[in-house]
C-alpha cells in the first residue's frame, strides 16, 4: 500500500548524509551512470511515486504530480524515446507547489536554467528542446525501471553529484546501518591515509599482478636510493 504521510525527516536527513555513492555501496541500488544532474549541484532525497510513460508522452507524469504525496519524487520511465523534453518549468512548478521534492526519469528535462533557479532536483539522461504529447495511456503509483533499477513507489530515493541510488522501502534500515558503518571505516582510512599508510597497506591488495619499471630512478618512490 502506498504510504501517504510525510516522509520520515530523520530517515532523509541520514539518507542526504551518506550520499549516493554510499548507500549504493551498502545494499542500495545505483541506477546506471546516464541518470545524472540535469544541472550542477541538484540533489534529491525522499520516497519515489512512479510513472510510466508511453513513449513520447508525458500525460502520466502531469498525472503523478497532481497525485503524489508532499516529499515524493516523482520516477518516471518513457520507453525508447529518451530525447524529449519531458519535464521543464511549468511541472517544476506545479511539483513545488504540491510539496514534490524532485525528479529522477530515464529520458530528457529542459529549461534547465529555469530548474536551477528554482533548486529543484532533476536527474535525467539527456537536455531536449521539443516537448512531449499529453494523450497517451499510462501508470502512476506502481513501478517503472529507471536507469535499469525496479523501482516501487515508496522505494528511497538518494541522487547527488555521484547519481541515483534506490534502498528498497523494507531495507531502508538495514541500509542505513551498512551504510553508517561504512561511513565510519572511510573517515579512519582517511586519518591513516593522512598518517603515511596506503591504500595498498589499509585494503591488504595483492600487488603481484602489477610490474613495476624502473621504480629505482624515480624521486620519491620507496625502492629510491
Amino acid at each position: 500500500m502506498l504510504d501517504t504521510g510525510p516522509p520520515d525527516t530523520e530517515i532523509v536527513a541520514t539518507l542526504r548524509a551518506l550520499g549516493a555513492a554510499t548507500l549504493g555501496e551498502s545494499g542500495g541500488h545505483a541506477m546506471r551512470a546516464r541518470i545524472r544532474p540535469a544541472w550542477a549541484g541538484a540533489t534529491v532525497c525522499g520516497p519515489a511515486f512512479c510513472a510510466r510513460n508511453t513513449p513520447g508522452d508525458n500525460l502520466a507524469i502531469h498525472v503523478a504530480v497532481a497525485d503524489a504525496p508532499a516529499g515524493s519524487v516523482i520516477v518516471a520511465s518513457v520507453g525508447d524515446v529518451p530525447e524529449l523534453g519531458y519535464w521543464g518549468e511549468v511541472l517544476t512548478t506545479a511539483a513545488q507547489a504540491r510539496g514534490i521534492v524532485g525528479l529522477v526519469i530515464d529520458g530528457g528535462v529542459r529549461d534547465t536554467d529555469a530548474l536551477r533557479s528554482h533548486e529543484f532536483g532533476v536527474f535525467a539522461t539527456t537536455i531536449a528542446l521539443l516537448g512531449a504529447t499529453k494523450r497517451e495511456p499510462g501508470e502512476v503509483g506502481g513501478a517503472v525501471t529507471v536507469g535499469d533499477v525496479v523501482v516501487q513507489s515508496n522505494d528511497w530515493i538518494v541522487g547527488d553529484a555521484d547519481g541515483v541510488t534506490v534502498v528498497r522501502a523494507g531495507d531502508v534500515e538495514s541500509v542505513l546501518r551498512a551504510g553508517r558503518a561504512r561511513a565510519e571505516k572511510e573517515t579512519a582510512m582517511f586519518a591513516a591515509l593522512r598518517a603515511g599508510q596506503t591504500t595498498i597497506d589499509l585494503l591488504s591488495l595483492d600487488t603481484s599482478p602489477i610490474r613495476r619499471t624502473n621504480l629505482r630512478q624515480l624521486p620519491g618512490s620507496r625502492t629510491a636510493k
